[in-house]
């Protein structure tokens, strides 16, 4: 009998101290830094292409290490580079027509301006012709008041020198008529290429236009890293045909990583945006990784139906996010991680 008094009172204080060490452990929980459990998060990028085409070799394997501009998979792209190819021929051909309606412009504008100098030069020469017409006029006139058979002869050739003059008067304003028509031809001449010019150069721009954007799609063969990051996953074998948008690569960026936790409502108000923040992971347990709260939620994850009494307050819960940085890559997504905000303890 009193061995059984003895074990059960053994018992007791066994159970006692496990309870007042419980208690002691709920305490100091209680006083601690506010804080909670989350999980490691990277950063996932999913790389894809806009063109639908085979998989023409894989350069990466799943769980590789790539560094930003790596290529990672090339696709089969000749159609693309033959378009290509075409459009890039008919920039340059757009180009040289562009370039033949700018000479036509400029032979156009030549001649107009030789067509002008030929009608002002023949304008001149009348209006020089026909003075002298006049004043020969002026001594035929003079010589008609003479009546010897000198001055008879000198009338004559008088009057004939000035019917020549007239004749050539009437040659060089018919000649500058001629310019004049030679200068509104050149100038419609000069208005048709300037149009031709500008459809020239429009159709130019189109094409390249064209060219610039099949050059992209055959940018869209060769899929490169666009950070530094792991290979998770490979969805596609090298001679598969991929569908435009179709996920090629999927990458992991572990240089900076994430975790999410929970504050209750009473705790909302110790946490800060930039606030430092300290995690510990399982695989690490000596270890405190630094980091900082990036995110604070602004609507609670769990929200009861009423909310009416202090024990259902106490049940809404906050998202917090912080960032860790990586730079050893310890810290790998998935990882169950234990965060503490210092400075936030209660009393």
């Amino acid at each position: 009998m009193r061995r059984v008094v003895i074990v059960l009172v053994v018992l007791v204080l066994a159970l006692a101290g496990l309870l007042a060490t419980r208690l002691r452990m709920q305490e100091r929980a209680l006083r601690g830094p506010t804080g909670g459990s989350g999980e490691i998060e990277g950063t996932e990028v999913d790389l894809s292409s806009r063109i639908s085409a085979r998989v023409l070799r894989l350069h990466v394997k799943k769980g590789a290490a790539v560094k930003k501009g790596d290529l990672v998979v090339s696709l089969d792209c000749a159609d693309a580079r033959a378009s290509l190819s075409e459009a890039q021929e008919r920039s340059t051909a757009a180009e040289e027509q562009a370039r033949a309606a700018e000479a036509s412009i400029g032979a156009a504008r030549a001649t107009q301006q030789v067509a002008g100098a030929a009608r002002i030069a023949s304008e001149a020469q009348a209006a020089s012709l026909s003075a002298q017409r006049d004043a020969t006029l002026r001594q035929a006139s003079r010589l008609d008041r003479l009546t010897d058979d000198v001055a008879l002869s000198s009338r004559d050739q008088t009057r004939a020198s000035a019917d020549g003059l007239s004749h050539q008067v009437e040659a060089l304003r018919a000649q500058a008529r001629a310019s004049q028509a030679q200068v509104g031809a050149a100038g419609a001449t000069w208005k048709a290429s300037a149009a031709q010019a500008q459809a020239a150069h429009a159709s130019a721009r189109a094409a390249a236009a064209s060219a610039a954007r099949v050059r992209l799609l055959v940018d869209e063969c060769e899929i490169a890293a666009p950070r530094d990051a792991w290979v998770t996953e490979l969805p596609h074998e090298e001679g598969e045909l991929v569908a435009p948008g179709s996920t090629l690569v999927r990458l992991l960026d572990l240089s900076e990583v994430r975790a999410t936790f929970y504050l209750p409502n009473a705790e909302l108000a110790a946490v800060k945006l930039g606030a430092p923040a300290l995690a510990v992971v399982d695989a690490y347990p000596d270890e405190e990784f630094a980091g900082r709260v990036s995110t604070v939620a602004f609507k609670a994850e769990f929200t009861p139906r009423n909310i009416q009494t202090r024990s259902d307050r106490d049940r809404l819960v906050y998202p917090v996010e912080i960032v860790l940085a990586n730079p050893a890559g310890k810290l790998r997504a998935g990882m169950p991680v234990q965060v503490t905000l210092p400075g936030t303890e209660r009393h």
